[in-house]
């Protein structure tokens, strides 16, 4: 008998998404820890010194409290606000291609594929780059899709549908928070956990399923693989080791695949290959 409970393992769901967001909230918390232990002392202290003085010292010490909460709230929350603008921090490290046919080529592909995931307000942009990249950032209105010129420009129609498909899925998953959030705060391994190992592999996925054709994304990836990233590329630039993790392909400026890692785009293109 078919099971009514049962869920695909390629579909994101809520769990999911909640599993993101509390890494997000948990950042944002251990950043205020030395003031909230601080802040957690003085108000046991007025406790203690409001029964041996005065109990006028009860309202003092949840007054503080009470504040504090509200100011931690207010930190919690502006993670997600500053995620937000991370498409206008991104997009500041770049030069806008003018080429009408590249930006039409992608934002056909990005329109019909946005629907096909559920995001909604996506906008395409394409900016000036020799090497072969692109990402999915929230910005003001909803996401900003950016792909480098010369991905647009040199990858077959298949092989775009594919790198805009993981674009969108990682939206699905909920990761998207958690790495422009990485991204703006943090660079090398640290950067890294927070943007959530192996979460590209998770895209593919996700991606892979929704489209129902891995090879044209595993194509995709060889084409990066296969790149020596050309000089005075932002992908070559020492800037990216922060922004790596809310693209397509993180490991651009390494040359040598590493099997062990679920990000290194020769496992993610093996992997999509044998679906």
């Amino acid at each position: 008998m078919l099971d009514p409970t049962w869920i695909s393992p390629y579909t994101p769901t809520p769990a999911e998404r909640h599993r993101h967001a509390a890494v997000v909230r948990a950042y944002a918390l251990r950043r205020r820890l030395v003031a909230s232990v601080v802040a957690g002392a003085v108000v046991v202290a007025l406790a203690i010194l409001a029964v041996a003085l005065s109990p006028w010292l009860w309202f003092a010490a949840v007054a503080l409290g009470v504040l504090y909460a509200i100011d931690l709230r207010r930190v919690v929350a502006g993670s997600a606000v500053r995620a937000r603008a991370a498409a206008e921090a991104l997009l500041a490290r770049f030069a806008s291609d003018e080429d009408p046919v590249a930006r039409e080529r992608l934002a056909t592909l990005v329109d019909r594929l946005s629907a096909t995931f559920g995001v909604e307000g996506v906008r395409a942009e394409v900016v000036r780059d020799g090497g072969y990249n692109a990402a999915l950032v929230p910005g003001p209105g909803g996401f900003v899709l950016v792909a480098t010129s010369a991905l647009v420009q040199d990858f077959a129609l298949i092989e775009i549908e594919g790198v805009v498909a993981h674009c969108l899925a990682r939206e699905r998953t909920g990761v998207l928070e958690r790495e422009c959030v990485a991204a703006l705060d943090l660079a090398g391994e640290p950067a890294r956990v927070l943007a959530g190992p192996g979460e590209t592999f998770r895209a593919d996925e996700v991606a892979a399923a929704m489209i129902r054709y891995p090879l044209g994304i595993a194509a995709a990836l060889r084409r990066c693989r296969a790149q020596s990233v050309p000089a005075g590329s932002f992908l070559a630039d020492p800037v990216f080791d922060g922004w790596r993790w809310v693209f397509f392909n993180p490991w651009s400026d390494r040359r040598e695949s590493v099997p062990g890692d679920l990000d290194d785009p020769e496992v993610r293109a093996r992997a999509l290959e044998e679906w």
